[in-house]
């Protein structure tokens, strides 16, 4: 007997009509009685086994977290977090990087396409328009033969009172941090898929969907924030039959435009003190090397994570 029972199968093959007409249902055949059942089962035998191999088997690991040869699309990364994350990425040898961004490139942005030429681009799209994301991943993979990653970075920030919230206030955060995730995560899976690509997606999710802070609520940024967190695990569990995975990081405070007020409070000083841990904000690059990590082979085994980069121990 083989690894499927092939002789029990085959010694029984009269005697059972619901295994007869699975066999006629799926495969189109069945046999006579006065047929010999062995030949059709040694191919079917082969064709289980060779799939049940194919579905376990095992890559090479690969120890250098590294991006070379790979192309990625980040949104949002015309400036900011975004851009911090595609100097990593080129800095660790990807092929290309393409921002996918509804604003303008800026003097940031062509200071890293000045420093690796050829080699960074941008793509007009708008994350909370599912068709305009499906036809910027097309266009990189017209224009660069392939996509492996997709960093899903584009948000929205607005810290007030709960109480202070309008309608508009709360639609424009759910849907650029919460549907347009989801928008852009689809569009790169169906891509990968179509490529026959084991690829990467890598949200930007926030501390704040662990925990609020204090002194700058966001009730509804947390909200969305932690709805990203959640998507992560359940897109990575759907999606781990095409190979793909799907990680987040959650940033803590980091330097950009968003969170210029932060130093600027009277008491920020006192602040880190009593919070304890590195006493400032990230730099942007201090976020890549997270980014890379899942984006890159060495991330085989990983899937369905967050990795909280946050220097500042109890402030978000």
């Amino acid at each position: 007997m083989d690894a499927l029972g092939y002789e029990v199968f085959c010694g029984h093959m009269r005697a059972l009509p619901i295994f007869r007409r699975f066999i006629k249902t799926s495969f189109g055949q069945i046999l006579s009685p006065s047929q010999s059942s062995a030949p059709f089962f040694i191919q079917t035998t082969s064709i289980f086994t060779s799939s049940i191999m194919a579905s376990n088997e095992t890559p090479v690991p690969q120890t250098q977290v590294a991006l070379n040869g790979k192309v990625i699309a980040i949104t949002g990364a015309n400036r900011g977090i975004g851009l911090g994350i595609a100097e990593c990425c080129l800095d660790n040898g990807a092929a290309q990087v393409y921002s996918i961004d509804i604003g303008e490139t800026g003097e940031g942005f062509a200071a890293v396409a000045k420093k690796y030429p050829n080699k960074l681009f941008a793509v007009t799209a708008n994350v909370t328009e599912e068709a305009t994301i499906t036809a910027a991943v097309d266009k990189i993979i017209e224009q660069a033969g392939a996509l492996h990653g997709m960093v899903v970075n584009a948000g929205r920030t607005h810290h007030k009172a709960a109480l202070d919230f309008t309608k508009e206030d709360i639609e424009t955060l759910f849907n650029v941090n919460l549907f347009g995730a989801f928008y852009t995560a689809r569009a790169a899976a169906r891509a990968f898929i179509k490529q026959g690509i084991k690829g990467s997606v890598v949200f930007t999710a926030s501390m704040a969907s662990y925990r609020p802070n204090k002194r700058v609520p966001s009730a509804p940024y947390g909200a969305s924030k932690a709805g990203v967190r959640n998507m992560t695990h359940t897109l990575a569990m759907e999606w781990a039959q095409y190979g793909i995975r799907v990680n987040s990081v959650s940033p803590g405070l980091v330097n950009t435009a968003m969170t210029y007020w932060v130093p600027q409070q009277p008491d920020w000083e006192q602040q880190l003190k009593y919070y304890g841990g590195f006493p400032r904000l990230a730099e942007v690059q201090e976020l890549g090397g997270a980014y890379v990590y899942l984006l890159s082979e060495a991330a085989s085994y990983t899937t369905s994570i967050d990795i909280p980069v946050n220097g500042v121990i109890g402030i978000c």
